[in-house]
């Protein structure tokens, strides 16, 4: 079937680079363009707009093109090193070095009694090796791009924040088999790549809204993830302890391993698709609908070995698989910055992708300065209190070259928020003629606090930013390139609604989570199911609008 055709063509689209970082140039197709006909009346503030904008198509430049970079040795003997000011991945070198945050107001740092203790576990993470290479991160930047031309979806997930106690390797493997289960369903149903981010191995510190918390009249200091103190609300737990940053290296060095394992060492094989399902998912709606399409998946597979293809490729034994998380704790984040020997540019080596959250991404700001010069491809967080003007002046100053694949917009609005204020802000950007990726997190600006003192997020509240979101792209004629869901392969009861019909009074059962609220893997693929029928309708309009023209 066609259908059948699209996925197959999308799982041999995984490759991009290798860990020396020399990553192949990449033709690239017009992005998805829109007619007017595919506009929604229900994306209220696009009402009396005289045109509708088309999608860009986004000319993909190789990161390091084989054919003109030179060797690296030359690279790392450049007599003009010193004077380089826009690294080959976009980032601004001028004035800039891994520590030159520290002359700008940092917030969001926790404050630690004992600055040599401090200091000796910083000196210790700088003498240990980088979580990532440089290279997977110019990958990743390429597939990135790829995404923001129309071309692929991107789909981030894990964890709120990590934690020591929850951690263990059936955790890990479980969030791992969900995010690969999710991105088999958007390739088989929409027909495109799907770039795989997890929230793992690295997701610690979470902004605080407050220094301090008080009970019952007694204040210490905020919890700030595992990586800072202790979720207990005592004085010892509170304590920020510098001792926690070298476990919380150590929990994401083991993770990563354990990510590096499945992912190349034949788990993420496709003739695994039908076995990725979890135990407590087998006699669930959303388990049973998933099995139906992995016997699809694996009949193609099937039919291609019929036909003498070759089922041993490396796109069909293995996968790409990325960790992000938000690059909170700056002193962390500097002594895990290391010099790339292939290119001579600092590289952020927590994390292939890092991003900034709203509560710190001041322009004049200490995160700013940081990732002004890290080669990472990086995200900002935006929200409806963002104005258009500022965002593309931030983007301006951290990819001042327009580099693609160097910028992701994530927002997190609530569903009839993002109606209104998504589009002036795609207007902003693409008056600018900007590159950046699109992409929702639908969790944040969906958190209620139920009467029984839960924190928890409606599944139809998550499901309908998701939905507006890409009305509005559809509407506007660029392309919703990718979602940042909270979520985990556990059987939790954190967020209400879905299929799965956890109520209010279920969320006790198994609330489980150290901070906010997570989707569970019925609720996950669900969604992903949602999102795949949606972009499958999105690209069928798009088709009949071209043969239209």
């Amino acid at each position: 079937t066609a259908r059948e055709r699209a996925f197959l063509s999308s799982r041999s689209f995984v490759r991009f680079g290798t860990l020396r970082g020399i990553t192949t140039a990449l033709p690239v197709m017009a992005a998805i363009s829109l007619s007017s006909a595919a506009l929604k009346p229900s994306v209220a503030s696009l009402r009396g707009r005289r045109t509708v904008r088309r999608a860009r198509a986004v000319a993909t430049r190789a990161v390091i093109s084989p054919g003109s970079a030179p060797s690296p040795d030359a690279l790392y003997e450049s007599a003009d090193r010193g004077a380089k000011q826009i690294s080959a991945t976009g980032a601004s070198l001028a004035d800039w070095s891994p520590s030159s945050w520290r002359a700008r107001e940092a917030l969001q740092q926790p404050t630690y009694e004992d600055a040599d203790e401090l200091e000796n576990a910083l000196v210790e993470i700088a003498n240990r090796p980088p979580l990532v290479f440089a290279g997977e991160a110019r990958s990743l930047q390429a597939q990135l791009a790829n995404a923001a031309a129309g071309n692929a979806f991107v789909l981030f997930g894990g964890d709120c924040a990590e934690s020591f106690k929850e951690f263990n390797a059936n955790g890990v493997r479980d969030t791992y088999r969900v995010l690969l289960q999710m991105s088999i369903v958007l390739m088989y149903g929409a027909g495109v790549p799907v770039v795989k981010l997890g929230r793992m191995a690295g997701q610690f510190a979470k902004p605080r809204s407050e220094d301090f918390e008080t009970i019952d009249g007694v204040s210490l200091p905020s919890y700030r993830g595992d990586n800072i103190n202790s979720c207990e609300f005592t004085p010892e737990a509170r304590r920020p302890d510098p001792s926690r940053l070298l476990k919380a290296y150590d929990q994401s060095c083991s993770t990563l391993n354990l990510l590096r394992a499945f992912s190349n060492g034949g788990y993420a094989s496709m003739q695994r698709v039908s076995k990725w399902n979890l135990d407590f998912m087998e006699d669930r709606e959303r388990g049973r609908e998933y099995r139906e399409l992995a016997a699809r998946v694996d009949a193609a597979i099937n039919f291609m070995k019929a036909c003498g293809i070759d089922e041993d490729k490396p796109p069909m034994l293995s996968t790409d698989f990325f960790t992000a998380h938000e690059a909170l704790h700056l002193g962390y984040e500097e002594n895990l910055t290391r010099l790339d020997s292939t290119t001579e540019e600092f590289y952020g080596c927590s994390a292939h992708f890092l991003w900034c959250g709203e509560r710190t991404r001041q322009p004049e700001g200490a995160h700013m300065e940081y990732f002004r010069g890290i080669s990472n491809p990086i995200g900002i967080k935006i929200s409806d209190k963002s104005d258009g003007e500022s965002v593309v002046s931030l983007i301006k100053t951290l990819n001042p070259e327009n580099v693609p694949g160097r910028i992701t917009l994530i927002s997190r609005m609530g569903a009839e928020k993002l109606r209104e204020h998504l589009p002036r802000l795609i207007e902003a950007v693409t008056d600018a003629e900007l590159n950046v990726l699109w992409v929702t997190d639908p969790m944040h600006g969906n958190t209620v606090k139920t009467e029984n003192g839960f924190k928890t997020r409606p599944f139809e509240r998550v499901r309908d930013e998701v939905m507006a979101f890409f009305e509005v792209h559809e509407a506007m004629g660029t392309h919703p390139g990718g979602v940042h869901l909270e979520m985990t392969g556990q059987d939790v009861t954190e967020c209400t609604g879905g299929t799965a019909e956890v109520t209010e009074g279920d969320l006790e059962k198994r609330y489980l989570t150290h901070c906010d609220p997570r989707l569970n893997a019925s609720q996950a693929l669900e969604l992903a199911f949602l999102m795949s029928n949606k972009l499958a309708d999105m690209k069928k309009r798009a088709a009949s609008a071209g043969v239209a023209r």
